[in-house]
């Protein structure tokens, strides 16, 4: 039997001319969004715990046991773009240093050029005079 104003006097409707009535949520089931927050942090705390207590050992044995698992958890640790930014560090060398790094340099371009067969395409650019600008069109009245 449904319970209405008619059998029960206590009866409150959910809604009220569309709306809600007082008490009575529009989303019984709660927030989507607060829930995974709820569950991530939970089971992150429930995580942490566990590692505190078996963390060394439980790496050491997915390590001897399951070297694969072991590299791809390494891997998955590490962010997949890196920021690099400019320290400034050519400044803070010395002349040697610079030097040194010019000559490592030149012998890595040297190296690279015998390993693709010494291609160097020698020539002198050649000046071609500008042309002029096309006419125009003009409106017809």
């Amino acid at each position: 039997m449904a319970l209405n104003a008619k059998t029960d006097p206590n009866y409150v409707p959910k809604r009220i001319n569309g709306k809600f009535a007082p008490g009575w949520s529009g989303n019984p089931g709660g927030s989507l969004e607060a829930t995974r927050r709820s569950f991530n942090k939970d089971f992150l705390l429930a995580l942490a715990a566990d590692f505190k207590k078996h963390g060394a050992a439980a790496i050491e044995k997915v390590r001897k046991t399951q070297p694969a698992a072991y590299m791809k958890i390494c891997a998955l640790l590490v962010p997949r773009e890196m920021k690099v930014e400019h320290a400034g560090r050519v400044k803070a060398m010395t002349d040697e240093q610079i030097e040194g790094a010019i000559a490592a340099i030149e012998a890595w371009m040297a190296a690279r050029m015998a390993g693709e067969g010494g291609k160097v395409i020698e020539g002198e650019a050649e000046v071609v005079p500008s042309l002029p600008a096309p006419a125009r069109p003009t409106k017809a009245s």
